[in-house]
């Protein structure tokens, strides 16, 4: 397997200009898979000259000439679909099963921004009072920082590239540290799609926040997209203030799962199965508290029982198991540290509650008789562990889903009419009813309240990206 482990700076893998390297480590075994180069602020500072040196060009650039390139990056990625996987699980310790997923969606984004890039819209009218036209243009915002975390090192990074890079815009993309090698590969098929030199960079900065900080004080850089915590959002808010930068943000979520009476328990199942684990529960969208009637409560407690009973946890590497290691010891440590308070807190363990001695796995896990505003009610678990709430209400269990400072994703479980009424109660930016996935390069992805700014795919995804510009014509 060839990995890339420099970084990529106007078109050119380098190494970081002090020579350091930190290690990116299989969180299934603790071993090292490579060493990965460190970016100081010259070479954080030399990505933003490359970008801004490329950005007018590239934004001249035909858009069709735009979409082939990314339909380009799609095509590579469908025929180089095993090893773009095998790279996610080596480094980030996911199942095969999520990783071939996520592979499978994060290549989408490039198709479908291929087609958005030609369909950028405008507009043209005649003024209200009839003395002028008016036209609305819309051009690419600019040098672009892009941010991305470490649960999905593949589609954070092209559902950012590609609407970025569609529009016009020059980037910069900064990976998280434990999951480099997934994003420095991406921007590899990039290049070799035919991505011009400065166009594309990637560097991973240490320290993290002060480089960050630096790229952001630059006037080139006109835009931050940023996916991670709310609390790391709030302080690159900070930053992007004082220089009045464009900033679009998926940040943290605590998504409420809510089965009411009468909903099909082997659907509902079903479904919670696909919203607790999918990615190990390391997820922003991960069904986090679910909240359960008490006319179906044991019975669901029984038919998750039965089905988490089947989950087989180890290495993804090997293709028969469904719930891999999490990203590395420490946060196996804080799913774990959540448990035990959960259980000092009153909750019951039906099921896991174990960590691996070796290597960062933690087994699926049932809990119920949690408290709501409980600590591991009110914190993003980022783990497979189901923690069930019971109620006797429906607008009981609609405040409890709302109760909280995040907005990003809630499920809901029942008859179609009463769930839909429900959706719409809840407040949060998306709702999957009767499903336990919604992510599609096609809608909308993003929050309300303290879980982001903005959105991510469909045809709103590449706006982010893009500035109006009114110029007004003598009628």
């Amino acid at each position: 397997m060839n990995l890339f482990t420099d970084l990529f700076i106007d078109g050119e893998w380098r190494p970081g200009s002090d020579g350091r390297r930190f290690d990116v480590v299989d969180p299934s075994d603790l071993s090292t898979v490579a060493e990965f180069a460190i970016a100081t602020e010259a070479d954080c500072l030399a990505a933003v000259d490359a970008a801004a040196a490329a950005q007018e060009s590239w934004a001249a650039t035909a858009p069709r000439a735009r979409s082939e390139i990314l339909r380009q990056a799609y095509e590579i990625l469908t025929e180089e679909a095993e090893l773009f996987a095998e790279i996610m699980v080596r480094e980030n310790g996911k199942s095969w099963a999520d990783a071939a997923g996520e592979a499978t969606y994060a290549k989408e984004f490039f198709r479908w921004f291929a087609e958005e890039a030609v369909r950028v819209p405008g507009d043209y009218r005649l003024s209200p009072a009839g003395d002028k036209r008016i036209i609305v243009d819309r051009q690419p915002i600019g040098v672009s920082l892009l941010i991305t975390p470490w649960n999905f090192p593949a589609a954070m990074a092209t559902r950012k590239l590609a609407p970025a890079l569609a529009a016009g815009c020059t980037t910069i993309l900064k990976p998280a540290r434990e999951t480099p090698l997934t994003a420095a590969y991406v921007v590899d098929v990039l290049r070799r799609a035919g991505v011009p030199r400065g166009v594309v960079n990637l560097v991973t900065p240490a320290p993290t926040g002060p480089l960050v900080k630096a790229m952001i004080d630059r006037p080139e850089v006109r835009k931050l997209s940023f996916t991670g915590s709310t609390e790391v959002g709030r302080d690159l808010l900070r930053a992007c203030a004082d220089s009045v930068v464009s900033t679009s943000m998926e940040l943290g979520g605590n998504a409420p799962l809510v089965v009411l009476p009468g909903a099909d328990l082997e659907s509902a199942v079903a479904g919670a199965l696909l919203a607790k684990m999918r990615n190990g529960g390391s997820a922003c969208t991960a069904a986090n508290r679910f909240y359960v009637h008490s006319s179906v409560h044991d019975e669901f407690v029984e038919r998750m029982d039965a089905a988490l009973a089947k989950v087989a946890v180890g290495r993804g590497l090997d293709r028969s198991n469904d719930l891999g290691a999490l990203v590395s010891v420490g946060e196996r440590d804080k799913v774990a540290e959540l448990v035990t308070g959960a259980l000092a807190d009153g909750a019951t363990l039906v099921r896991g509650g174990h960590a691996s001695d070796e290597g960062a796995f933690y087994d699926a896990t049932l809990l119920t008789d949690v408290k709501h505003g409980s600590t591991i009610n009110t914190t993003e678990i980022f783990g497979p562990v189901t923690a069930v709430v019971r109620f006797d209400s429906v607008d009981e269990a609609v405040r409890m889903a709302n109760d909280t400072i995040y907005g990003l994703m809630a499920y809901v479980f029942g008859e179609e009419r009463e769930a839909v009424a429900v959706a719409r109660r809840l407040e949060a930016g998306m709702v999957a009813v009767n499903r336990g996935v919604v992510s599609d390069p096609a809608a909308p992805f993003g929050g309300v309240k303290q879980s982001g700014l903005g959105r991510e795919g469909s045809s709103e995804g590449i706006l982010e990206f893009l500035e109006e510009k009114y110029i007004a014509l003598t009628a």
